[in-house]
């Protein structure tokens, strides 16, 4: 089914992605710095979601500094996408070159404990990188999954980030299944960060009320796991990337759902202020409202 003439051009894309991912890491940083900021001046409603979301998240920086952070934020979105595919079938040995681990020793110890783990990975744009070299070069995860549209870009998603062992559990077959691999001792790499829709609860992010999903803690308390926060930052200059892991979340869960929710964001938003222009600002973070509060984006055109 997948070699119908209809996927064709989804095959020579994703063709295009493996090979652009086989280029030198400085040329790729060079050419997706220079792609980024190509888009900065067209992808109009993503600057327009992106400038708010400063205004709002930074709103001690000038008007001025916020919009040379927004540009730079685009450049590295340009590497993100033009790095892609770099993940794509790399060996351990060039992982190994590309990314630096930092502070490996605070989810080594608890593996070692035989804890269970959860990996907390906020949305900053050296994500995909940084998940390939957690499951390459740190242990084999297990992560939720949301189907993509594309058949032929879904399975090739699904190859790479299961090269390495780690466990896909579909978003939809409920929470059974990830607690089970939880508790054999594989990570749980989760990502908390975007809108929730009317199923979050409204807690602040960067001084904002925002919707979030409220499971981090109630994950904690079923399985006993310790949550470590853990960050990707692309290095400049196309030197690769570093995977940070900061000290597990101490006194963790507190049984308080909104508390402990609140703790989370706040911990993600403390990461965001050493490295803004990574984070990944043209999420429309903030689309679901309090109840009668206004809009804080400009209504999409149709």
């Amino acid at each position: 089914m997948l070699l119908h003439p209809k996927y064709w051009p989804s095959w020579v894309a994703v063709g295009l992605v493996w090979a652009l991912g086989r280029l030198p890491f400085p040329l790729i940083w060079a050419l997706g710095s220079l792609l980024g900021r190509l888009g900065y001046l067209v992808a109009g409603s993503r600057r327009s979601v992106g400038r708010r979301n400063l205004a709002i998240c930074l709103p001690d920086l000038s008007a001025r500094e916020r919009e040379r952070l927004l540009r730079a934020h685009f450049g590295w979105l340009g590497v993100a996408a033009l790095g892609q595919g770099v993940g794509w079938g790399i060996s351990r040995q060039r992982l190994a070159r590309l990314v630096k681990i930092r502070n490996r020793e605070f989810i080594d110890a608890c593996m070692a404990e035989g804890r269970p783990v959860i990996v907390l990975v906020p949305h900053f744009v050296g994500l995909e990188l940084g998940g390939a070299a957690f499951t390459g070069l740190v242990h084999a995860g297990v992560y939720m999954y949301q189907k993509i549209r594309n058949p032929v870009v879904d399975r090739q998603v699904r190859r790479a980030r299961r090269q390495y062992g780690s466990v896909s559990i579909e978003r939809q077959d409920g929470l059974r299944g990830l607690i089970r691999e939880m508790k054999r001792g594989t990570p749980f790499f989760y990502l908390p960060d975007q809108d929730a829709g009317r199923r979050g609860i409204f807690v602040p992010f960067c001084g904002v009320p925002a919707s979030t999903v409220p499971m981090l803690g109630r994950f904690a308390a079923m399985t006993g796991a310790v949550v470590i926060p853990t960050f990707a930052r692309f290095l400049p200059w196309g030197r690769g990337l570093e995977l940070i892991f900061d000290p597990p979340l101490a006194d963790f869960p507190s049984g308080d759902t909104v508390a402990d929710t609140t703790r989370m964001n706040a911990v993600i938003a403390a990461r965001i202020h050493t490295m803004p222009e990574q984070y990944f600002w043209v999420h429309r973070r903030f689309k679901t409202r309090p109840p009668g509060e206004p809009p804080v984006y400009a209504p999409r055109r149709k």
